[in-house]
């Protein structure tokens, strides 16, 4: 296995449920279980496809031989009938029968469809299972006040809590993406070769009702309510451009939660899980990197990137079908599935252990109260008499002074300032009983408490999900 390459989201990244999802026998299998659908049906609706031929399929569906498929493949250049061939060794009664008025693309797509959906719901229980941990993360931080940033310059307090909210809240609306790719599902049924159904009209003698029974009998032993009303070859490759879509929103929203714990990391007021025994730096000893929110980045812009290839493949299909799709889908469809499924195994980690550094949190909230309480100090000020425009002119001068000396590395008490100024008509002592911390988060707490009893129904009955990634 050393000798080739091979795909770092299969080698690292990926879960083995995702990688047997989209490994080749999954798809084998499924094409043979498409097979015994169809001889099923027909079966039942009078064509001449017997009971031990479908009892033959039947028996044959797991044991494949991927030896016999690959020599045949190389002589007729064709992967669906090398399969066909390789089945119908296994199971010589039904040899004649299997595929019966079918195109490739029952196999195919149908087969997709099926391994999509299973993918999906996956991939909702894994985002679940992180809102789960967010969701306790922020309700456990909720009134823990710290430094706000807007243009990643410091602003009013907020509180770690609320901040957790918010990555919920853009998580919350990529569910709200996968439940949609998922509710749009349809199955393409067998539709023959540009869709008509022509040569079904063929077998079944001209009886349309016994067509659409077909198709009904076989959705159904997939769990599909529905066909898609119209189609070419294919189903709509639309279908594809919907769901990486929906991947793609899981990789922006990963993105932006791991990024902000990139940057709260470098100042030491949060940390992703850093295990006993980890290196953070083969020179540096001494570093703590986030590498798990890295890594979340990196694959996350590589996942939304990745949702240009079936916006591209929907937009070129050729009238009823082109080959074009296919190589491509082979390697973006799986690789998105891989990816957002790596991206969530990691967030799955760092959520469950994310570390406060509750004392430098304090300190740095300290070292800015005085400028955040100018606001309260401004109206208060106004309110014992002084002049709002005045006020607000001592306050920027004595807090342009105060960040000049900051930067020097110079003590400098901006209270004791402007408790100097008379215009103010306040003691530093009375300055002081402004900056509580808790007097600045506002609404925060309740806007936390009031999000996740709003919210939880969405996702705390959700499957859960190991979590844990190895690394």
């Amino acid at each position: 296995m050393y000798e080739k390459y091979e795909s770092a989201l299969s080698g690292r990244y990926a879960s083995e449920y995702m990688l047997s999802l989209f490994s080749q026998y999954e798809r084998a299998r499924t094409w043979r279980l498409l097979w015994v659908s169809l001889a099923k049906a027909q079966n039942k609706l009078g064509l001449p496809v017997s009971s031990e031929q479908v009892r033959q399929l039947e028996e044959h569906t797991d044991d494949i031989d991927f030896e016999c498929i690959k020599n045949r493949e190389k002589e007729v250049r064709h992967d669906v009938m090398a399969h066909i061939y390789a089945y119908g060794k296994a199971a010589p009664e039904a040899a004649g029968i299997i595929h019966l008025g079918a195109t490739s693309c029952y196999v195919t797509d149908n087969a997709d469809i099926i391994i999509y959906r299973k993918a999906l719901n996956y991939i909702r229980s894994e985002l679940c299972s992180v809102l789960k941990n967010l969701s306790a993360f922020a309700f456990e931080y909720k009134d823990l006040p710290c430094l706000g940033y807007t243009h990643y310059q410091p602003a009013q307090l907020v509180t770690v809590g609320k901040r957790a909210a918010l990555w919920m809240q853009d998580l919350l609306s990529d569910l709200d993406e996968i439940d949609f790719a998922l509710s749009q599902l349809r199955f393409l049924g067998c539709r023959g070769t540009t869709g008509t159904e022509a040569s079904f009209m063929e077998l079944f003698g001209g009886d349309e009702a016994k067509i659409d029974e077909m198709n009904r009998m076989i959705a159904g032993d997939f769990g599909f309510g529905e066909c898609f009303a119209v189609c070419g070859q294919t189903y709509p490759r639309k279908t594809d451009s919907r769901i990486l879509n929906a991947l793609a929103s899981i990789g922006q929203s990963a993105y932006k939660m791991a990024g902000d714990i990139r940057l709260l990391q470098h100042d030491r007021q949060l940390e992703e899980p850093f295990e006993e025994d980890q290196i953070g730096s083969s020179a540096m000893a001494y570093k703590r990197n986030p590498m798990r929110c890295e890594r979340v980045c990196s694959l996350s812009r590589y996942l939304i990137n990745d949702a240009a290839n079936a916006a591209q493949t929907a937009s070129t299909q050729w009238l009823e079908r082109t080959l074009d799709d296919s190589a491509n889908r082979r390697i973006s469809m799986p690789e998105a599935f891989l990816c957002a499924d790596g991206v969530l195994r990691l967030l799955l980690n760092i959520s469950k252990g994310l570390v406060v550094n509750k004392k430098i949190i304090e300190k740095s909230v300290r070292d800015y109260l005085p400028f955040i309480a100018t606001e309260n100090l401004l109206m208060e000020g106004v309110k014992r008499g002084g002049d709002r425009q005045k006020l607000h002119e001592i306050i920027r001068e004595a807090s342009m002074a105060a960040t000049e000396k900051m930067k020097n590395g110079e003590p400098f008490d901006l209270l004791a300032e402007l408790a100097a100024e008379p215009s103010f008509g306040m003691s530093k002592e009375e300055m002081e009983t402004l900056l509580a911390p808790e007097k600045y988060t506002g609404r925060c707490s309740k806007q936390v408490e009031s999000f996740i009893e709003s919210v939880k129904g969405r996702y705390e009955n959700a499957e859960d999900i190991p979590d844990g990634i190895e690394l």
